[in-house]
């Protein structure tokens, strides 16, 4: 049954996007789900991942789309790129950043126009009981959205060839618990704003003050 846990808060993600964003930078797109809906606000959006199984998939399945601009996918690893200065007004990395150095969100920071969004959905692993009790909490909430999502696609007639993309993107179990999180975002992304979500994840949101 499935309940993908990102794309659940995609819609969360979508009201950091600042007024009057031109330009997004969505970093670990996967098969671009993400990036496609940025596209539908009007935004002009760069993806980028380095599984190039993924940016296939996601090349594929935007140029299904109609009446939208499609996200310019690049196959790289965002760590070995470099990144134009203060150019984009939003940028996103959904569960991707623990794949990388943490330090990495200081190019993310640094390419971000003034007045520009940086977010963050993160993983963290269980190490402190506040880490456990949320845990604990999200299960029986976890089992019901996934039987809710069963449900909902099995009266909608959706086969899951249809409803989910082949691809799958790679999977790392996070390695830096959520207080190290805290105080390593507090030197990089001063006067950002972390909070814990259900769904074993945290927000981080950025806005730089240019």
């Amino acid at each position: 049954m499935p309940f993908d846990h990102n794309d659940h808060y995609h819609r969360l993600l979508l009201r950091q996007v600042p007024r009057n964003c031109g330009a997004a930078l969505d970093v670990g797109c996967g098969t671009g789900q993400f990036a496609r809906r940025l596209t539908h606000l009007g935004i002009e959006v760069d993806a980028i991942d380095p599984s190039e199984e993924a940016i296939a998939e996601a090349r594929a399945l935007s140029g299904r789309m109609t009446g939208d601009r499609s996200p310019r996918f690049q196959h790289a690893d965002v760590t070995e790129v470099e990144l134009p200065k203060a150019y984009y007004d939003f940028i996103s990395c959904l569960a991707s950043i623990h794949h990388m150095p943490f330090d990495t969100i200081a190019a993310l920071r640094d390419a971000l126009a003034p007045g520009g969004v940086l977010v963050i959905l993160g993983c963290y692993p269980e190490r402190a009981r506040l880490d456990w009790a949320w845990s604990l909490a999200a299960v029986p909430v976890n089992a019901v959205a996934r039987l809710a999502v069963a449900v909902r696609d099995k009266l909608r007639s959706v086969s899951a060839a249809t409803r989910r993309e082949g691809v799958k993107a790679p999977v790392r179990q996070p390695a830096m618990p959520l207080a190290e999180i805290r105080r390593g975002a507090a030197v990089l992304l001063p006067g950002c704003n972390i909070r814990r979500l259900l769904f074993w994840r945290y927000l981080l949101v950025f806005r730089n003050p240019g």
